[in-house]
């Protein structure tokens, strides 16, 4: 257990550049206290101490500000950024080394008591409010963006984005990564796109005026010469 302990806040020293002593992450980090609440929560519910489960549960979330529902499964150096507002439902499954930001949710849609949370693999950041609903998974090393709500599964180091989220990068390396609001703009980058494609054929048009006015001016200058050539007959001719 102390190495647990010891293990999640070396986690905290790790990710959390606004962390200045052991003492202070002890005592101070919710985020922290969350998942130790969660691991004695969830002790009580797969030992059928359903009642202790849910009860350490909703102490967790008065405390903290943080709701893991004690049948959830929770990997190992998970680290909870600031936390209030943190949702994880029943069925969800997280892997290891996973950032989870401020009001990110892991929600269920069904009713059914089925598998109806989200999986998360190992080593994914998830940015500042996002939602993650339903049976999905998101493959190990993906971000989801601040704010999207994804509703498919992702492969694996996938980096999705938007309402509802859509995959923009599909290559991301695992590694400790905070920046969850440094992400690519789809509409941005095809709106660009357009314009570059615009300016593009609006080139192509003065170049193709430009030319018609030159073969215009050609075929004025070749009258002008058949015009001079005639007159220059007729002159000869009348001597």
């Amino acid at each position: 257990m102390f190495e647990r302990v010891k293990e999640d806040i070396q986690t905290v020293h790790a990710r959390d550049p606004a962390a200045k002593s052991t003492l202070e992450i002890f005592f101070l980090y919710p985020g922290l206290h969350a998942i130790w609440f969660h691991r004695l929560a969830s002790w009580f519910w797969t030992h059928n101490h359903l009642f202790a489960g849910r009860f350490f549960s909703s102490l967790n979330r008065l405390l903290t500000g943080i709701e893991i529902h004690p049948g959830a499964i929770i990997g190992r150096r998970m680290f909870i950024d600031h936390g209030m507002g943190v949702v994880i439902d029943e069925t969800a499954e997280i892997g290891d080394d996973v950032v989870i930001y401020q009001g990110v949710v892991l929600g269920g849609t069904s009713l059914e008591k089925i598998k109806r949370h989200p999986t998360i693999g190992s080593g994914v950041v998830i940015g500042s409010g996002a939602k993650i609903i339903g049976n999905i998974t998101i493959g190990n090393c993906s971000k989801i963006g601040a704010g999207s709500v994804v509703l498919k599964s992702a492969p694996p180091g996938s980096t999705v984005v938007g309402i509802p989220g859509k995959i923009v990068q599909e290559i991301r390396k695992c590694a400790i990564d905070l920046e969850h609001g440094k992400l690519p703009d789809p509409m941005a980058e095809a709106i660009q796109m357009i314009l570059e494609r615009q300016n593009e054929i609006e080139k192509q048009i003065r170049e193709l005026g430009i030319s018609a006015d030159m073969l215009e001016m050609n075929k004025i200058q070749e009258k002008k010469t058949q015009n001079e050539e005639i007159f220059a007959e007729g002159h000869e001719y009348n001597k």
